[in-house]
């Protein structure tokens, strides 16, 4: 029997559509709390439920355009779809205008959602040359305008911000900004310490969410950079924030959430292994095809899986055999094959960039798969793939954080893109240690 994550117990819930979300008072917001980043594509209603079962405190939408909604733009009220189980939830809106933020978040309200966040960090060019997303760190004025209307109509406390350190080098608006939304009753702000223009690219700055924690009276919350648990939790230490919001890290691992807790309590990274990835693909799969609609759930997962299984031997040939996947019973004939030439060898995802790394070279095969690299650093690890792109990201059009698009340059840079170095060793299947890199800081 194939082993399953520690999800929380899920249970059978009514067709997707907008309903009543808990009336709580409060959100969770804490280092034991890591939540699920709104990311375009991907953090729909299925996916939130799998990581919630993970164990992620709070999950937000899709990025929703206020206009869309308002307008019935095809597809967006799709967005909003959810279940008694999907809670807490937070919607993340995009929007410039005032009066189209509070036309849109009425009909929600009365729907009875409670929880809102708008989208000051997508830099992505459709959404930017609408005066929308990043952009507003060029107008602060009118980016406050758009918050004092969101706050007035939701309540104090109900609305978060998202936001990056400014539009470019020279730019930077984050402190006043975060400042002038705590003044203005945000119930917190989430800061992705890079400059619009950057993209993905680059490091991340950290210190700025610790300068950040020091200027405002609101909890914030750190994206950026947090590829695994490891990452996370290094984050919390380092900066001081309340909590952190996975993005790429749950994407390449929903089980981060688990992993997180374990770690922030003390205990044992659960490490990563290809059994307790199958349980958690085939679980996927059964929320997407509950809730998902038609062809579009197993269009979804042919997407999904190949970043689950991207630093596993024989990745390669599964993503282009899933090219031409077009039926259910396909897809599980495919990961019977694959996960049965796959050995049972834990891995804890702690390597340059914060991300995890392919099979150890104890495992048969692994050192000598076709086109598979060795990471400098991590001597006797092979990664399916003939270059850093294939290692760091496993498909190509990485899905971002912030709703947006990753570029091609997001990887582990000479600086250390993602990870600050790693905070201990893992164990192989014959059981000799894995020597953990060197930091990158």
């Amino acid at each position: 029997m194939v082993p399953t994550l520690p999800f929380r117990g899920f249970t059978s819930a009514p067709e997707p559509r907008s309903i009543r979300q808990s009336m709580s008072e409060t959100l969770p917001i804490s280092p034991d709390a890591p939540w699920l980043a709104p990311l375009a594509g991907y953090s729909d209603l299925s996916f939130r439920l799998l990581c919630r079962e993970a164990g992620a405190a709070v999950c937000c939408t899709e990025m929703v355009s206020a206009k869309g909604l308002i307008y019935y733009s095809p597809g967006t009220r799709d967005l909003l779809a959810t279940t008694p189980e999907d809670a807490p939830l937070v919607v993340q809106l995009f929007g410039c205008d005032p009066d189209i933020m509070v036309r849109a978040m009425e009909p929600l309200l009365e729907q009875g959602f409670r929880w809102f966040d708008l989208n000051m960090g997508c830099s992505v060019p459709k959404v930017v040359k609408t005066g929308c997303g990043a952009a507003m760190l060029r107008d602060v004025p009118q980016a406050l305008a758009v918050a004092r209307a969101m706050l007035r109509t939701a309540g104090a406390g109900r609305v978060g911000f998202k936001f990056r350190l400014g539009w470019d080098v020279g730019q930077e608006v984050w402190a006043d900004l975060g400042r002038a939304l705590a003044d203005l009753g945000a119930g917190w702000v989430t800061l992705h310490p890079r400059y619009a223009r950057q993209g993905f690219s680059g490091e991340a700055r950290w210190s700025a969410l610790g300068e950040l924690v020091r200027a405002v009276s609101v909890p914030v919350i750190a994206s950026g950079d947090l590829f695994t648990a490891a990452d996370g939790v290094r984050c919390l230490r380092e900066t001081g924030v309340a909590s952190v919001m996975y993005a790429r890290g749950a994407l390449n691992d929903p089980g981060v959430f688990h992993a997180h807790r374990e770690r922030v309590a003390g205990r044992p990274d659960p490490g990563y292994t290809p059994q307790r990835l199958r349980a958690l693909i085939t679980r996927h799969a059964e929320l997407a095809r509950q809730y998902a609609p038609g062809r579009s759930a197993l269009l979804k997962m042919r997407t999904f899986v190949p970043r689950y299984v991207r630093h596993l031997p024989g990745a390669r040939a599964l993503r282009q055999h899933l090219a031409s996947c077009f039926e259910w019973e396909m897809l599980d004939e495919l990961l019977a094959t694959f996960f049965a030439d796959v050995p049972t060898c834990p891995v804890t995802p702690e390597g340059r960039g914060g991300k995890p790394y392919a099979m150890p070279a104890c495992v048969p095969g692994a050192a000598g798969l076709a086109g598979g690299m060795m990471h400098p650093d991590m001597p006797g690890h092979a990664t399916d793939g003939a270059s850093p792109d294939a290692a760091s990201g496993g498909i190509s059009g990485k899905p971002a954080e912030e709703s947006g698009t990753t570029t091609s340059s997001g990887r582990a840079t000479a600086a250390g893109t993602a990870g600050r170095g790693p905070e201990g060793s893992s164990t192989c299947c014959t059981g000799r240690a894995q020597q953990p890199t060197e930091s990158d800081a």
